[in-house]
């Protein structure tokens, strides 16, 4: 067999797909308190970080090394999900992630931890958490059936969405105020439990191959796949520029809104509660995304959400007032939630399952890849203009992403629908 052709496969080894049953609520149940360990760190480390510097790029740079593995290790970890227990990779990950976070509690407690360090357990807990999502995403077509993955996608983003980005920053605003130590031990804790609850989901989640390749020709079989594939790959690169934009003002927003000096004006709690609203809005929005989609279909929902980011982006330029940028905040994070159903479910529902970690590495190489070159646009942004100016040119810049869906209609999604339910696709 030549390098980079395609391999053949066994069926996986695991029962029929449960119409949302016992495995899929066990795997959700550990979701939940996976993600809920990264809201509290993704909020609390740079807060963190501000204890050691005001500096807008350093602090910028927590968010840099958050998501640069996304960057450089997207595809090695797609194709280590098609060819290990897509399971176990997560059972692994999240060890890793609960030991990286637990060490840092530990140097913050003894009073060694430096802003560098900071960056250190970011990057590394960034790379493990592009094997866990990366199989996450992968194991889900084969807990449910594919006429329900609107549905379990639905349900799983609102329970990670709450966890992640409802309950984790309004706590991690809460813990970081009591002790440093104690916002870092707590996640750590969260992601042992994740594990624990992951040990009860049975089954083999391994694509079996009869014949190996290259881990090199195995990322570039699902390259070619993603590239080639018009559809998905618009709108891989319409997540990448939304979040190129979107982690350039984030990245600045806690310089922006704490601290008695910041234009806003808000305790590290109140900026916690200032993001749940978007949190909020996700949560809706996931449990809602089925029937904004019977309401407006596939593609005009995809072009609104796309065009509402814009207004998250600028609205800290044309006001400091918290209730009416977390009034925006919540209506963007409702679209982004039916954004989200609408692609993941399509994703997984035309791609091979033998394919779909490459798949879904190469995809979120383009759409999170931008994530570190967007936290460092905004912070040099800041550094030379000052904040507002970021919030500012990434606005505009978000009004321009809706152009690309041009091309993207809801004849070509379904097309793509059928031929993938061909039985040579199967």
């Amino acid at each position: 067999m030549t390098v980079g052709e395609p391999v053949r496969e066994h069926p996986i080894p695991v029962p029929e797909p449960e119409r949302l049953g016992g495995r899929y609520w066990r795997f959700l149940s550990a979701s939940a308190l996976s993600n809920l360990a990264d809201g509290i760190v993704k909020v609390g480390l740079p807060l963190v970080a501000v204890a050691y510097t005001r500096s807008p790029a350093l602090v910028a740079g927590v968010a840099i090394a958050f998501s640069l593995p996304w960057l450089l290790f997207a595809l090695p970890a797609g194709a280590l999900a098609d060819r290990f227990d897509r399971r176990r990779a997560m059972l692994a990950a999240n060890t890793l992630r609960a030991v990286l976070v637990g060490l840092l509690a530990v140097a913050v407690a003894l009073d060694v931890g430096s802003i560098w360090l900071v960056y250190v357990v970011a990057f590394a807990v960034g790379v493990t958490e592009t094997l866990h999502d990366t199989a996450g995403q992968s194991i889900l077509p084969q807990l449910v059936a594919r006429d329900l993955l609107p549905q379990a996608n639905g349900r799983l983003g609102a329970v990670e969405r709450t966890a992640n980005a409802f309950i984790g920053p309004p706590l991690a605003g809460f813990l970081v105020a009591g002790g440093v130590a104690l916002a870092l031990a707590g996640p750590a804790g969260l992601w042992a439990l994740a594990v624990v609850a992951m040990l009860f989901v049975g089954g083999r989640f391994r694509v079996e191959r009869v014949t190996t390749t290259s881990l090199r020709a195995d990322i570039a079989e699902g390259l070619r796949f993603l590239w080639r594939h018009r559809l998905l790959r618009t709108l891989a690169l319409m997540v990448g520029g939304s979040n190129f934009t979107t982690n350039a003002a984030l990245s600045v927003l806690v310089l922006y809104a704490v601290g008695a000096g910041s234009a806003v004006g808000l305790t590290e709690p109140a900026y916690g509660l200032l993001l749940t609203a978007l949190a909020a809005g996700i949560v809706v929005g996931a449990l809602t995304a089925t029937r904004l989609q019977r309401l407006l279909g596939r593609v005009w929902t995809l072009r609104v959400a796309l065009a509402s980011w814009a207004g998250l982006i600028g609205v800290p330029a044309l006001t400091t007032n918290p209730y009416v940028i977390g009034a925006v905040f919540f209506g963007s994070g409702v679209l982004a939630a039916a954004w989200d159903v609408v692609t993941v479910s399509l994703r997984q529902r035309i791609t091979p399952d033998r394919l779909l970690g490459r798949v879904n590495g190469a995809y979120r190489l383009l759409a999170w890849g931008s994530v570190p070159l967007g936290a460092a646009a905004g912070g040099l942004l800041a550094e030379l203009f000052g904040l507002r100016a970021v919030f500012a040119v990434m606005g505009v810049a978000a009004l321009l992403l809706p152009f690309g869906l041009v091309r993207v209609t809801d004849a070509a999604i379904d097309a793509a629908e059928r031929e993938a339910d061909r039985p040579a696709h199967r």
